[in-house]
């Protein structure tokens, strides 16, 4: 008769926590994975032209801001910002199709374009007109964020 040997048994069975361990790991970092590719091809489908827009024509209003703050006021300095501005204008009920039939969008896009066609009919030659004119366009905006922004 055999007798187990004391030193031998625990060699012979090996414990399976490190197999499991691994695989829980692996899992863990596959689903990682997974998710991460479904969220970018969430995002992907996500139309950005409408935050495209909008970051578009903050950024040259903050150029008209600090247009102003560098005492840099004349024609030359923000009329090409003006002009971006009102052309971005012609891009807004594009960028938001399912507010194109919404009255309050359609006044609020036309005067944010009327302000920005005041201004660069007769461009602010003073920083007192360009803020001025800025307030005229952060008008049109303001109207349109407080109707429909969320």
């Amino acid at each position: 008769m055999s007798t187990p040997d004391p030193t031998g048994t625990s060699a012979a069975r090996t414990s399976n926590a490190g197999r499991y361990l691994f695989l829980l790991i692996l899992g863990l970092v596959v689903g990682m994975v997974a998710t991460v590719m479904v969220l970018r091809t969430l995002d992907a489908r996500k139309d950005h032209f409408p935050e495209a827009l909008m970051e578009v024509q903050g950024w040259h209003m903050g150029q008209l801001k600090a247009a102003m703050e560098q005492n840099r006021c004349s024609a030359t300095d923000v009329l090409p910002h003006l002009q971006a501005l009102r052309t971005l204008g012609n891009d807004l009920e594009p960028a938001f199709p399912d507010l194109r039939d919404d009255e309050r969008f359609r006044t609020a896009a036309a005067g944010m374009r009327a302000a920005a066609d005041k201004a660069i009919a007769a461009p602010p030659l003073s920083c007192e007109s360009v803020a001025a004119a800025m307030k005229s366009l952060g008008d049109g905006c303001k109207s349109c964020h407080r109707d429909f922004r969320g």
